[in-house]
């Protein structure tokens, strides 16, 4: 296994949301210290998993607490790469087919537009998914999307399409020029939490090329 994390670490703010309480434990055989934690966490601190709900109109009952784990875990993963420079406009659906040479058959897909570089450092928004890459997407028949790129600086509704086709999305990834295969097995993780269609999440690729 050539396991890769492609998670995005949490503000450098969030430290500060952080309340550690010290407990101290002890008994007739025993004496130590727990650490607890209070924290405050925003659904979009890190790499973070949309479910359809994220937005309402869309919504289909998915929640974080209803999950099932097993369609995250491990899952055939096609890996499409661009090499895109900040501002350098919309990605359509023939220049993702002709970057992966054919059409994608994995239930998920990852695309790397941005090379090495990661989405907070370009102008934000100015590389974004068209619609003819959505619809190339979704007649491929993916179920989930990892991508740096999104929407345009326009709002076109790139999010709203993907949900209405049933695609949950995975947002800020980091580092996917890493990954050399063509196909990965990817693995998201993600808390339990009741309610949540929206939710911070782990970001784990096994690329069989890496030594």
């Amino acid at each position: 296994m050539s396991l890769i994390d492609l998670t995005c670490a949490y503000p450098r703010g969030a430290d500060a949301k952080v309340r550690l309480t010290e407990i101290p434990l002890k008994s007739a055989k025993t004496a130590y210290t727990g650490m607890v934690y209070d924290f405050e966490s925003n659904s979009m601190d890190g790499s973070y998993l949309d479910l359809p709900g994220h937005i309402r109109e869309t919504d289909d009952g998915q929640r974080s607490d209803n999950l099932d784990p097993a369609q995250f875990y491990r899952v055939p993963c096609s890996v499409i790469r661009l090499d895109r420079t900040s501002g350098s406009g919309a990605v359509s659906g023939a220049e993702l087919e002709q970057a992966f040479g054919g059409r994608v058959n994995t239930p998920a897909l990852m695309i790397n537009a941005l090379g090495k570089l990661d989405p907070q450092d370009i102008d934000i928004r100015s590389v974004w998914l068209d619609f003819s890459a959505l619809d190339w997407m979704i007649s491929c028949g993916i179920r989930l999307l990892v991508s740096d790129i999104f929407e345009s600086k326009s709002l076109d509704g790139v999010f709203l399409k993907l949900f209405q086709a049933g695609i949950s999305t995975v947002c800020e990834p980091r580092g996917m020029s890493r990954i050399r295969s063509k196909q990965v097995e990817l693995t998201v993780m993600f808390p339990k939490y009741p309610g949540l269609t929206q939710f911070p999440c782990r970001i784990l690729a096994d690329d069989g090329m890496q030594d």
